[in-house]
């Protein structure tokens, strides 16, 4: 789709006149490039009309998002939430619940002997107070989804506009060969930065409003931690990527179900208090960074992480344990603070934390059971980084969003952006860090420009980690299900920002990439399926103030002329290839023959069953329906050359109808999948029902390069691999004894005897030693977590067959031979 057509279909109709006029402007270009040379006049009116633009952009979002009307309506409506919970809980105080003597003595007087009582009079005006509380509730609920809404907008229109300006000033470069896009971005652009505005603030604002509104004035309170204690439930954590295009919509999504979790909800919000920060330690060798890749039992990652800016006092000192699943034990995570200024003492090991931490239990703040638990992991952690000779490698710095019902861990989600992995290490003759745990030079400033570019990688996804804590045989909230099924993430198991950081900072130490990273070229960017319905506008609230994103069928009717977008020179190859009013002349055929042409191509279409009409049918469909499954139905238009000669045309057209008509067979003989949905419970990673996933195996590694597939290595497979030494051996003990009891019970003069009880002996030696050798390789095999040459050895065996063969051959064949002699004589 161009461009101008997607603006037009994009955005909010209600904020027509403030987006950038792109086809306006892209008009301005080709009437100027047709009619004339392009020249200085025209390069400054240009620029004044793109300055205009900007402008209007500009200062429509700053008046929107500024300390005018979002921010007043916001305000608004969170002064009115707050007088509406307080008339609630008077409404609620007014009237206590009655005793059980009064509720006995309210039972005897239920039935009136009058034809009304003041009673009735009473429980009515109370019944209708609680329905007026209750409609004024879901007034604002409706113009809180509309401020969301509107914010989800916002983030769109400078979406929308910044590309246009991207587009037009390509196009611009293109057309004039004038360079006019760097100039404008700095001298322009940079000044008026309407496309970097942090949404995060009134997305936290928005949050507690919603969930105020959405519990009636009763948010759910409890500690963020707590449902950890629980038995007889499962874990799972799932990753995946964001574009940038779809964090906004993303959070927006998720508040809608989850608030925003603040651990301190007195304190405003400020960009800081997002901002999460870790120092990764590794060797040379990169151990740690293998352990990790490679999913060994036991391996750990060791980092100091803190949350805010540089200006922390308190450090966590973490370890990560992976553990298998047949040890049955759970990979851990366990961390201790530690203050800043005994950081460096504590990895020089010139400082222990047992009296510090001993002081805890004093002061009865923790159990001694608890302090000899965060003791003995100080004391690992430092055993580790001084035998090992550990030193800090990597940073990662990240923006981080978590949704949260305080006091409920059974859904926890979080999205991580602007990640940033920066080089910690003295390693390439520079001093990163120096004798210091970490850098002094950066804080939490991204995109820190202050940093050499080979020195920091910049993540262009967000991170999305969801943790889903279930009973056992329940199924994950369906709104969970459906937001991972969308098209607003990509899953990425196992992935890791410390494992991305050393794969891509240190190329010259590292042989062993992890599997996604060959798809980072690969756009994640995926149409909206209609699979989930992101952002709604309340229908009755929008109906009455008019703010309603127009349909489809709405906006057609207030623009009822067809806009046809401006073609540039060198377009014509991305355009959908339709027959054009003027086909005589661009095929080079007379008028008679052209429309010869055109009727015989309209009647193959009606004889093969009115495309035209099947293709309405099916958008009238997907308009009523409004799913994915529609969509994928509806009969899609033949791309057809026109140029082609009329053979060639026919040729073509049979084929697609009739691969065309096949598909259709084949999905009206497939079962549907609603029904099986029906039967079964979604889980976190099932795909949707509907969507068609194509699987890329055309990546590869980069060049000297391999790619980690952690492959899962239980006990029992050790077992086997003995198990199989045993029987070799078993095989060999047998063939021996042969040997032995030939040697023993045969006279000494006795040559042939001595032969076959050497050729056996010989044969029970061979096996022994291959089975010894076979034994060592399989286990180092397993231990390297390689496939190769594990489970099939063709030469082997074959060997020690024939070995066996010989040796029974040879000496059936001496005994014959000396009884056929002993008979001649």
């Amino acid at each position: 789709m161009k461009f101008g057509t997607k603006i037009s279909n994009d955005l909010y109709n209600e904020w027509r006149p403030f987006y950038l006029d792109y086809n306006g402007l892209k008009r301005d270009i080709k009437a100027r490039t047709t009619s004339h040379g392009w020249n200085a006049k025209d390069e400054r009116e240009f620029t004044a009309m793109l300055e205009k633009e900007l402008d209007k952009i500009h200062g429509f979002q700053k008046e929107k998002v500024g300390t005018s009307e979002l921010s007043r309506r916001i305000r608004d409506a969170e002064n009115s939430v707050q007088k509406l919970v307080t008339e609630t809980r008077e409404e609620g105080e007014s009237s206590p619940q009655p005793s059980p003597v009064e509720e006995e003595t309210q039972q005897r007087q239920s039935y009136p002997q009058d034809g009304g009582s003041d009673d009735e009079l009473s429980d009515d005006e109370d019944e209708e107070s609680l329905d007026a509380l209750e409609e004024r509730f879901h007034e604002l609920e409706e113009e809180v989804a509309t401020l969301v809404a509107d914010v989800h907008d916002l983030a769109l229109y400078a979406k929308l506009n910044l590309t246009g300006f991207m587009k037009i000033l390509k196009k611009h470069d293109k057309q004039t060969d004038m360079t006019l896009k760097p100039t404008f971005i700095q001298d322009y652009l940079e000044k008026r930065p309407f496309y970097k505005y942090n949404w995060d603030a009134l997305i936290v604002k928005l949050s507690k409003l919603y969930d105020l509104v959405r519990t009636r004035g009763h948010p759910v309170q409890g500690d963020s931690s707590a449902g950890g204690s629980q038995s007889a439930f499962i874990r799972q954590t799932t990753k995946y990527w964001v574009h940038p295009d779809n964090l906004v919509p993303l959070k927006l999504a998720i508040l809608r179900h989850l608030p925003v979790l603040v651990f301190d909800a007195n304190k405003e919000f400020e960009p800081s208090d997002a901002a999460i920060t870790s120092i990764y330690f590794d060797n040379e060798e990169l151990d740690l960074y293998l352990g990790r890749l490679e999913k060994t039992e036991g391996a750990e990652a060791i980092r100091l992480r803190w949350y805010g800016g540089m200006g922390v006092k308190t450090i966590f000192v973490e370890r990560k344990t992976h553990r298998e699943d047949w040890t049955g034990e759970k990979s851990v995570k366990a961390r201790f603070p530690l203050k800043e200024h005994l950081v460096n003492p504590f990895l020089r090991g010139e400082y222990t934390v047992d009296e510090d931490f001993q002081q805890l239990v004093v002061k009865g703040k923790k159990t001694q059971q608890e302090v000899d638990a965060m003791i003995q992991l100080a004391n690992q952690v430092q055993y580790a980084v001084l035998t090992r000779k550990l030193r800090p490698v990597m940073r990662s710095f990240y923006n981080r969003t978590a949704f949260q019902l305080p006091g409920d861990a059974r859904v926890r989600i979080s999205l991580d952006t602007e990640l940033s992995l920066i080089r910690e290490d003295n390693w390439s003759g520079r001093q990163r860090a120096g004798d210091n745990w970490r850098r002094t030079d950066i804080g939490i400033d991204h995109p820190f420009d202050q940093v050499h570019a080979e020195d920091k990688e910049l993540f262009k996804y967000g991170v999305l980690e969801v943790k889903l804590q279930t009973h056992v045989g329940q199924q994950p909230p369906t709104w969970v299900t459906d937001l991972v099924q969308s098209h607003l993430v990509e899953a990425v198991p196992k992935f890791s920002k410390f494992i991305h950081g050393c794969a891509t900072l240190l190329p010259s130490r590292v042989d062993l990439v992890p599997f996604w990273l060959p798809q980072m070229e690969t756009d994640i960017l995926k149409p909206d399926t209609g699979y989930l319905t992101v952002i709604e506008r309340p229908t009755h609230s929008a109906f009455k103030s008019g703010s309603e994103r127009p349909s489809p069928s709405t906006s057609s009717s207030i623009d009822t002329t067809p806009y046809a977008e401006p073609v540039s020179e060198g377009e014509e190859d991305d355009m959908e290839l339709t027959p054009a009013r003027d086909e005589g002349k661009r095929t080079g055929l007379d008028v008679a023959e052209a429309n010869a042409a055109v009727e015989y191509r309209n009647k193959m279409l009606k004889e093969q069953g009115q495309l035209n009409t099947t293709s309405q049918a099916g958008e009238q469909e997907t308009a009523k329906v409004g799913s994915s499954r529609a969509l994928e139905n509806k009969p899609q238009a033949l791309s057809i050359n026109p140029l082609a000669p009329s053979s060639a045309f026919d040729e073509t057209l049979k084929k697609r109808l009739n691969k065309a008509k096949a598909d259709d067979r084949q999905q009206d003989s497939s079962p549907s999948s609603s029904s099986n949905g029906a039967d079964e419970g979604p889980g976190l990673n099932s795909s949707p029902p509907d969507e068609d996933r194509i699987i890329s195996r055309d990546f590869a590694a980069p060049v000297g390069k391999l790619i980690a597939v952690p492959v899962r290595i239980e006990p029992k497979v050790y077992f086997a691999a003995e198990r199989t030494f045993l029987k070799w051996i078993n095989v060999a003990v047998t063939i021996g004894s042969i040997a032995t009891t030939l040697l023993n019970f045969i006279p000494p003069e006795d040559t042939r005897g001595l032969i076959s009880a050497a050729l056996f002996t010989l044969a029970a030696l061979l096996a022994i030693a291959y089975s010894g050798g076979i034994f060592v390789f399989r286990t180092l095999k397993i231990r390297q977590r390689s496939a190769e040459g594990l489970y099939y050895d063709k030469y082997g065996p074959t060997v020690l067959c024939f070995a066996l063969f010989l040796a029974l051959a040879t000496n059936i064949g001496l005994r014959v031979s000396q009884m056929a002699k002993e008979g001649e004589v």
